[in-house]
């Protein structure tokens, strides 16, 4: 909660710089927070919430690894880790070519069919890292 008036020109100033950030994107007219701009939120927000962008990015892949045993996110990584070739990410994780495919499109299924779009595709990637960092 904001308090006082530091906490009130605090809130101010991370909510201009949200507003500057939705401008140099191209989302003239939007509003957002510093927790709904991906990991440009990160870099702008006072709070730098590590955990609450991963879960935003990378959630139902961890959420599915943690229940099933599965290694979706060690696939995402290796695939993105081999510039998005399926051989390279087989031989990677010393796994079948289809394996990869069937776990890519478990993928697709978690993260949505936009996952690999270049916006997205790096958000995933910066997610994977900090995840790595924070194990």
């Amino acid at each position: 909660p904001v308090r006082g008036p530091a906490g009130i020109a605090a809130a101010h100033l991370e909510a201009r710089r949200c507003a500057d950030a939705l401008l140099a994107l191209g989302r003239r007219g939007d509003g957002a927070g510093a927790s709904e701009l991906g990991f440009v939120g990160l870099l702008i927000g006072d709070a730098r919430d590590v955990p609450g962008f991963l879960g935003g990015t990378l959630g139902p892949v961890l959420d599915y690894d943690e229940r099933r045993g599965t290694a979706l996110v060690q696939t995402l990584d290796a695939y993105f880790g081999s510039g998005g070739s399926l051989s390279r990410t087989a031989e990677r994780l010393h796994i079948h070519v289809n394996t990869v495919s069937q776990r890519l499109d478990r993928i697709s299924r978690l993260l949505g069919d936009d996952w690999q779009s270049p916006e997205r595709a790096l958000e995933l990637q910066l997610a994977l890292r900090l995840h790595r960092l924070s194990r």
